[in-house]
């Protein structure tokens, strides 16, 4: 399976993982499934993190490294996700997480959430009750 981790699922992965609900950790931790982590979350960590509103462990380059090196991979930002998001609904104002649910649809990856938000739309989901 191919999934594409929400913000807080990451930053829960790093440093809370007894935050994820179990059915999520498992998934997380398969190594037959692929997890992905879109640029779109890092640039959401960095504005929170110069806006006061979040503090990291460690910096986020360290961070991002030490995942990828738990196979953690990062998905960029294209322009097909861009389109795919033009066409999303206005169910929800986030722009990070609509920027995350277009990337999924367009990259065909189910998202790893606990944000009800997200089944608004059209998005194969992974998410339990904590």
């Amino acid at each position: 399976m191919n999934y594409l981790l929400d913000t807080h699922i990451f930053l829960w992965w790093d440093s809370e993982p007894d935050k994820l609900p179990q059915k999520i950790l498992e998934q997380i931790q398969n190594p037959h499934n692929r997890c992905y982590l879109s640029l779109v979350t890092l640039w959401e960590i960095t504005i929170k993190l110069q806006l006061g509103k979040l503090t990291l462990r460690q910096p986020l380059s360290v961070l991002v490294e030490e995942q990828q090196q738990n196979h953690i991979e990062l998905l960029p930002l294209q322009p097909t996700h861009i389109f795919t998001l033009e066409q999303l609904p206005a169910h929800h104002k986030d722009p990070f997480d609509r920027l995350l649910i277009a990337q999924a649809i367009a990259e065909q990856l189910t998202v790893i959430t606990v944000d009800s938000q997200f089944q608004s739309y059209l998005v194969p989901l992974l998410t339990s009750q904590r």
